[in-house]
């Protein structure tokens, strides 16, 4: 349930930049912590979360690096927003550029920490006995939950959003009823048919794997979770999902809307 008795409407612009920018820390570590994690692991049986395997593989098919693959895409996944909200809202896709330009930088930057380019950290090894095999599956699952509960954090404050999880958000609020997981679900027809395009350019198929199957499942759960458990007082702004527009303020007179949003 989400919790009604604190609003969050007038949020101070300083804590709207703090919710921001801690969520965006953790969204873009959890989805390098995939990558980095699937790519030291031979053979590769591991994968990262759904829409970064995806991403990531039409990246390599198209040779791009995942600053431009990561921006590029998500601008193409503002795009469907407007079309499934039903309006163009210039001020929706420019807060979604917004979000994808320091979130892309961040990306890179952490998988640059993760493969050893910076001088302070030698990047993560192999991983060459069980152990290390078992640490890495540990820290993929971690990566995917991170982004999970990153997700549950900006949707909530509702400033800007990333492309995919504006679609989400979309897809919970105005066709699922405030279901997480059902909507999360939803929201993964795009990246498939990204995996398809890099397929059918590379006839490869990486980045998919264990961590992918535990992402698909499970990290819906994890944005219900950090909505009921991560900065609990922490409620849903006023946001535009089309003809299902809802107020924090009727959440608790609507039970099929917001204020019933499934965990």
């Amino acid at each position: 349930m989400v919790n009604d008795s604190t609003k969050n409407e007038n949020l101070s612009p300083s804590m709207i930049a703090f919710y921001f920018i801690i969520s965006l820390i953790i969204n873009s570590a959890g989805n390098v912590l995939t990558l980095a994690t699937s790519d030291k692991i031979h053979p590769s049986f591991l994968g990262s979360a759904y829409w970064t395997a995806a991403e990531a593989n039409l990246g390599i098919a198209l040779h791009w690096n995942l600053f431009w693959t990561f921006l590029i895409l998500g601008m193409l996944i503002s795009v469907l927003n407007a079309v499934l909200v039903g309006k163009f809202n210039v001020k929706r896709i420019f807060g979604n550029l917004i979000y994808m330009v320091p979130f892309s930088a961040l990306i890179q930057v952490f998988e640059n920490f993760f493969i050893g380019k910076f001088s302070i950290y030698g990047g993560l090894p192999e991983a060459k006995t069980p152990m290390m095999v078992a640490v890495y599956v540990f820290l993929n699952f971690l990566g995917v939950a991170l982004i999970g509960i990153a997700i549950s954090i900006y949707q909530r404050v509702n400033f800007v959003l990333h492309p995919a999880d504006d679609l989400m958000q979309i897809l919970r609020f105005k066709y699922f009823n405030g279901n997480a997981i059902i909507a999360m679900w939803a929201s993964y027809i795009p990246p498939t048919i990204m995996a398809i395009i890099a397929l059918m350019i590379t006839h490869q198929f990486t980045n998919f794997g264990l961590g992918t199957i535990f992402a698909f499942l499970f990290q819906g759960t994890f944005t219900s979770l950090g909505d009921k458990y991560v900065f609990k007082n922490l409620v849903h702004q006023n946001f535009d999902v089309g003809e299902k527009n809802i107020k924090p303020t009727q959440a608790a007179k609507e039970p099929n809307q917001v204020s019933k949003i499934q965990h």
